[in-house]
């Protein structure tokens, strides 16, 4: 199964899932009246919302390329996600203020007693199978919407086990604990929001990508063996996918056909990441001394000794820029 038909059917799994919820909270919340199940039935109504937002979204971004977007759709998913986190917000708000109200008006609401503990238990783990699935299939298909769909259901575990506190005291004789756990179960939400905007802004403005990544893009630079040296290296998100440029140094005498070869296979192996899109390689000659020491680069050296040219392990000789070259490809400042 290629990816959009993938993250299609996830988006139809989740919508499915969460009407279904809405239909087993909502008929407890009905016939009990519990605040904290009715919190829950509110937080489970905006998670259809956001599946349909899902489901739309995700068949916009799996779209193949055209003229318009000759780079695909992809980057319409931190938008897809955006739009989660803004009904996500909605529903903690409502949650805050229900449960607000009731403290202060001290009306609690009924009991829900063992049918919403049953609901609000078996909702806990569908939330937890859910969450797996959509971590999983992010993962597998790098996916910022779902990403998010999994973090909105991490925090539906937490807030449907603070849900339960307050059924469970409000049964036993303290229905203060029902509005209280509703207030609760509103913060989860509301961190919820937080943790997808605080995500997807990094794929809207370009940011870098994490270190371990950048590191490993340099290390595929240097695989090849006729890399000599890396400079101004590039990694950016464009939406939930990442572009790279960088320069790299070969031998100043090479034929333009051997450096092309060598352009070619840096940037077939470092497109194979699969959280890489473009990837774009200018040659440099060596001998031009463009090499550029930093926090990214310093792991690898300069290759500027070739193995047979190698002088003995307590040898060293001076590059270009005075920079005394040890026998491991490093370097140490005279």
């Amino acid at each position: 199964m290629d990816r959009s038909d993938a993250v299609r059917r996830v988006g139809a799994v989740i919508l499915a899932v969460n009407l279904a919820l809405v239909v087993a909270k909502g008929g407890v919340w009905y016939l009990t009246g519990s605040l904290a199940v009715g919190s829950e039935t509110i937080n489970s109504l905006a998670d259809v919302v956001y599946s349909v937002v899902i489901l739309a979204g995700l068949y916009l971004t799996t779209q193949p390329p055209d003229f318009e977007h000759p780079h695909g759709h992809e980057r319409i998913e931190p938008f897809v996600s955006l739009v989660i986190a803004l009904g996500v917000f909605a529903a903690g708000l409502a949650v805050l203020w229900q449960a607000a109200s009731s403290l202060l008006t001290g009306e609690y609401g009924g009991l829900a007693g063992t049918l919403g503990l049953a609901v609000l238990g078996a909702s806990a783990l569908v939330k937890f199978g859910l969450y797996r699935y959509c971590l999983r299939m992010s993962d597998r298909h790098h996916s910022p919407a779902l990403e998010a769909t999994a973090l909105d259901n991490r925090n539906d575990i937490l807030t449907a086990g603070a849900a339960l506190v307050g059924v469970f005291g409000a049964t036993v004789g303290y229905p203060l604990l029902d509005p209280l756990a509703a207030g609760v179960v509103s913060f989860g939400i509301l961190y919820t929001g937080y943790e997808i905007v605080r995500d997807n802004l990094n794929y809207l403005v370009g940011a870098a990508p994490p270190e371990d990544l950048r590191v490993e893009i340099l290390r595929r630079a240097f695989d090849h063996p006729d890399v000599r040296g890396a400079h101004d290296v590039v990694a950016h998100y464009v939406g939930p996918e990442i572009d790279v440029s960088l320069h790299i140094e070969v031998e100043g005498e090479m034929t333009l056909l051997e450096a092309h070869d060598i352009e070619t296979a840096v940037i077939e192996s470092i497109r194979d990441l699969p959280q890489v899109d473009d990837v774009f390689v200018h040659v440099d000659p060596k001998e031009l001394g463009e090499w550029k020491d930093d926090e990214t680069t310093a792991p690898f050296g300069r290759r500027l000794i070739d193995d047979e040219e190698r002088p003995d392990a307590d040898e060293t000789r001076p590059d270009a820029d005075g920079n005394s070259v040890v026998p491991d490809g490093g370097r140490r400042g005279q």
